[in-house]
């Protein structure tokens, strides 16, 4: 499990670092835009400037899963991101749900690796 763990961890640092940087330097070729609602969604993330910061994240995240620091953190940071993309395609781009499958795939495993970190969030006990 550690080698599984391990290779998660890193795949999610370089998916995440990757496409980060991808959204400051456009080093990959662009895809057709899509139409409709989910055109306007990204104009609107990208107008206001929005993406930026879902980019920082990206990159923040992607480094400290590839260093290995802080995985709980970054797993912790990067889930809303991982959430959005799924949505965006579930309910406006379904032809591109697969990349947000694996991320989710990827993150569940690191997540699992690192379990101890969250247990203190599943007590229903509020003063610990």
């Amino acid at each position: 499990m550690k080698i599984t763990a391990l290779v998660a961890r890193v795949l999610l640092g370089i998916i995440f670092l990757v496409f980060g940087l991808n959204g400051f330097l456009h080093f990959i070729p662009q895809q057709p835009m899509p139409a409709g609602l989910a055109a306007q969604f990204l104009d609107v993330l990208t107008v206001s400037h929005y993406s930026v910061f879902v980019f920082l994240i990206q990159v923040i995240c992607g480094i400290l899963f590839l260093v290995g620091r802080l995985v709980p953190l970054a797993l912790l940071l990067i889930a809303p991101v991982i959430v959005n993309i799924l949505l965006f395609h579930a309910l406006m781009a379904p032809s591109g749900i697969l990349p947000g499958f694996l991320a989710t795939l990827l993150w569940i495993i690191v997540a699992f690796s690192v379990r101890s970190a969250f247990a203190g969030i599943f007590q229903s006990n509020a003063h610990g």
